[in-house]
């Protein structure tokens, strides 16, 4: 084992003056070596070692020159600043594993002029650096701040000694001064450099000012940091021993402290709700947790909110179902006109529910357009059950959280919104309508359909899991009512789950009779109006019904018949006649002029234009098809914003006329030379689906023939390339828009007859539905023989039908089957080819 040696230097063996001009340089890492200051300095290189060595053999003078970049290994000449200090090696300790500990005391400054040897280590031809110094009071009050900030440092410093204050305080020369202090502070070692590299005392006293206010702010900065956490431990553990007295002071006179006191609540709470066993368990488990932590705990807060819901959820309290059939019946009759399938839905579910006491509540969904009663129809069902109703809108939903809930590992973390409606609600049975759940979507952070598929499936909602809650909670006793404006958008998952009871737009008498039964005395309670003041005729609503509002629903009634009622109410306010009856003539005074004409008559005058229906999320509606030729060579144009389906629809109408062009007269290079144009107008509007294709045949066949469209006729249906006419849907919802455009004959396909029975049963009587197959028969029935617009008459009901046809009686819908193929296309063949 090596033993470490100590070699000592007197100092003031070698005076200041004796500097040589050529020394050995010692490159240093990361230190500054100032003069008139004493360094320690670990040496460890094999030529710095043989560097000292030589050294103390000699003069003991060596320069002291900082590397520049700290990451190289062997300094070289480049390597190193100019600038650096000629020092005196005071003491050397060799230490076991050869390297050396060196004391050294900066002389003066020095400046490497060049270089001389670098081989075994670098020697250079130096010069010294003298200081530029004027003493002016500048240059003492530069060096009396300098000497305040630094003792105001030491104050907050542990690593620098309060001797060093005396120190500081007895240095008289600013240059000394600014090297004491330089070399005592933890500073960059690129601004240590500087200020050994400045002559200018003044401005090495002023560089050194800055960088010592800012160190200073520093230090003051970290020093409060550390005083406020002292403090608040300090605080912490107050209150923690005054908590422990008060409790020993508490315990000695028998009372309980506010923590027991709660703990003790809850816990009888728990004893009162007997609630299923598995959540009593987990409560009781929440609740020792929560009696052995402190208010201040981060966990506090999250047990109590969590007991407080366990607590409030209904977990056995719901409410006594009504089981009186007639009385439910004289509810639904009260409050919503018609929906018969609706009501007897309901009734049905009362009856089994009647015999059969642990049955499980139906999962319904009304699906139709926005303003026929749906989410209305919900409070009836409840008021008539006698259940609590509540309800949630999906509409725009895109987080699976928002149905389960969210981990009560998040911050503000709370139970989805089925369970925070029940709790709502607070009854375990309640009537549960959730609104559009058609317009759900879904994104990263989950599918919400997905969520609802076992919240709306009977086989598992019995033990529906919140993520909050993570306990089961029973849903199977909830009556869910679903709505929609449209069943294509549902997963077929969800829709498969739901019994689906579409409810149709309304007629004009239906409308009628509802204005009169509801929206009237609506809207005369709404406006400060009493049933006295004002009186509506039947013609004067269904003027408001014709020619104000168009729409499968209700609310644009409504709204109009308000506006009717707020007229009239500052009528009378301004001191007018105390009673109005609200005739025709009122309601355009009233309404202003008409909004909605009939436009079938004037769209369908000239050649080339078909009425067809349509089937929208806000119900049935009227489309124009409209086509014209122009010279050319037989290119077909479709415009009006059409889907691929629609496209597609209107290629095979063309193929089918063209094929048939001498069966229906037309000429035989009509195709050749005319490009044709087929526009479906409302064009910002997109539009598809195939139920447009006979519509668009008769309108290409219309053009190339050169006869009219019956104007009181529409038709809807699928037509394929070999003229076959296929089934459509939504048939109730077209009929009712063809009636509400003032069209009274409708060519539908023959397999759609079934569904006319939905259609009511005055429209069967007022309108002509004629039942085709068969492309041929839809163009018999819609085309007029002559070139002159106009209608096509109905067939009479009490005359005898041709045969073929059904006679148009009172009980009966007024349907009427169309020539069979075969004799259409004897006729045309007969009087069509050249």
């Amino acid at each position: 084992m090596m033993e470490s040696s100590v070699s000592e230097i007197q100092p003031g063996s070698q005076p200041v003056e004796d500097i040589p001009d050529t020394i050995p340089i010692l490159p240093l890492r990361e230190t500054v070596v100032f003069p008139e200051t004493v360094t320690p300095l670990a040496v460890g290189q094999e030529r710095s070692v043989k560097l000292i060595d030589d050294v103390l053999h000699k003069d003991k003078l060596i320069g002291m020159a900082t590397i520049r970049n700290p990451d190289v290994e062997l300094a070289g000449p480049d390597d190193v600043y100019e600038v650096g200090t000629a020092s005196l090696i005071h003491k050397m300790l060799k230490v076991p594993d050869g390297s050396l500990r060196i004391l050294v005391q900066g002389l003066k400054r020095i400046r490497i002029v060049e270089y001389t040897q670098t081989e075994p280590y670098l020697v250079a031809r130096i010069e010294v650096l003298e200081d530029e110094l004027d003493v002016t009071k500048e240059v003492e009050a530069l060096s009396h701040n300098l000497q305040n900030v630094f003792t105001r440092i030491i104050g907050l410093v542990p690593y620098l000694p309060e001797e060093l204050q005396m120190a500081v305080s007895n240095v008289d020369d600013p240059s000394a001064l600014c090297y004491l202090i330089a070399s005592a502070i933890k500073i960059k070692t690129e601004e240590k450099q500087e200020l050994l590299e400045e002559v200018d005392v003044e401005k090495r006293l002023r560089d050194l000012t800055v960088i010592l206010n800012r160190e200073l702010e520093v230090f003051e900065l970290g020093s409060k940091i550390q005083s406020e956490v002292q403090n608040e431990m300090d605080k912490t553990q107050r209150e923690y021993f005054l908590r422990q007295q008060l409790k020993a002071i508490q315990e000695e006179l028998g009372e309980t402290d506010e923590i027991t006191a709660e703990v003790n609540e809850l816990r009888s709470q728990l004893d009162e709700l007997q609630l299923p066993e598995e959540v009593d368990k987990q409560a009781r488990r929440e609740l020792d947790r929560l009696a052995k932590l402190q208010p201040a705990a981060a966990e506090y807060s999250v047990i109590r909110t969590y007991l407080d819901w366990l607590i409030t959820i209904p977990w056995n309290r719901g409410t006594e179902d009504i089981l009186d059939i007639v009385r439910a019946q004289k509810i639904l009759d009260e409050d919503h006109y018609d929906l018969e399938k609706v009501k007897e839905r309901i009734l049905e579910y009362l009856s089994v529910a009647k015999l059969k006491k642990d049955m499980i509540g139906p999962i319904l969904c009304f699906a139709g357009p926005p303003g026929v009663g749906k989410t209305s129809l919900g409070h009836s069902i409840a008021r008539a059950l006698g259940r609590k109703f509540i309800r949630i809108s999906v509409g725009g939903v895109r987080d699976e959280a928002e149905i389960r809930g969210h981990r009560r590992t998040y911050i503000g973390a709370m139970p989805g919104t089925i369970i925070r409606a029940v709790r709502d609600a607070d009854s375990n049975n309640p009537v549960f309508m959730i609104d559009e759940v058609d317009k759900m979507g879904a994104d990263f952070r989950g599918d919400p359909s997905s969520a609802l598929l076992e919240v709306l499936d009977p086989e598992q909602n019995f033990s529906f899991r919140d993520h909050y809650l993570d306990l089961p909670y029973d849903l199977s006793k909830v009556l869910f009512i679903a709505t929609a404006n449209m069943l294509d958008p549902i997963p077929p998952a969800l829709r498969d789950r739901m019994e689906v009871i579409e409810l149709s737009g309304y007629t004009e008498e239906e409308k009628l009779h509802i204005a009169k039964r509801y929206l009237i005395p609506k809207g005369i309670e709404a406006n400060g109006l009493e049933a006295k003041n004002i009186t509506f005729t039947d013609k004067a609503v269904l003027r408001i019904i014709q020619d104000y509002t168009r729409e499968a629903g209700l609310r644009n009634l409504e709204r109009e018949i308000s506006s009717v009622c707020r007229k009239a109410a500052r009528k009378i306010a301004e001191g007018g006649p105390a009673r109005i009856k609200v005739g025709e003539k009122l309601v355009e005074e009233y309404l202003g002029k008409k909004k909605f004409f009939s436009e079938a008559k004037r769209m369908t005058s000239e050649p080339g234009v078909a009425t067809g229906l349509a089937w929208t999320m806000n119900g049935g509606d009227i489309i124009f098809i409209e086509s014209t030729g122009m010279y050319g060579n037989g290119r077909l144009t479709l415009t009006g914003q059409l889907g691929d389906v629609m496209k597609e629809s209107a290629q095979a109408a063309l193929s089918w006329v063209r094929t048939h062009a001498g069966e229906l007269g037309i000429e035989d290079d009509f195709f050749q030379k005319n490009d044709l144009h087929l526009h479906v107008p409302a064009g910002a509007v997109p539009k598809d689906g195939p139920s447009a294709g006979i519509t668009m045949t008769t309108s290409l066949a219309s053009l190339a023939t050169g006869k009219p469209v019956s104007s009181n006729t529409a038709m809807t249906g699928e037509v394929t390339l070999s003229g076959k006419v296929l089934p459509i849907g939504g048939l109730k919802e077209k009929v009712l828009a063809a009636r509400r455009a003032g069209l009274d004959t409708v060519i539908l396909p023959r397999e759609n007859e079934k569904d006319l029975d939905d259609v009511p049963e005055h429209l069967r009587e007022e309108m002509d539905f004629v039942l085709v197959d068969d492309v041929r028969q839809v163009l018999d029935a819609a085309l007029l023989d002559g070139k002159a617009a106009g209608k096509r008459p109905r067939k009479a009901a009490a005359k005898k039908a041709p045969a073929g046809k059904k006679a148009t009686g009172k009980k009966k819908p007024a349907r009427r089957t169309a020539p069979s193929n075969k004799a259409s296309s004897a006729k045309k063949a007969a009087g069509g080819k050249k």
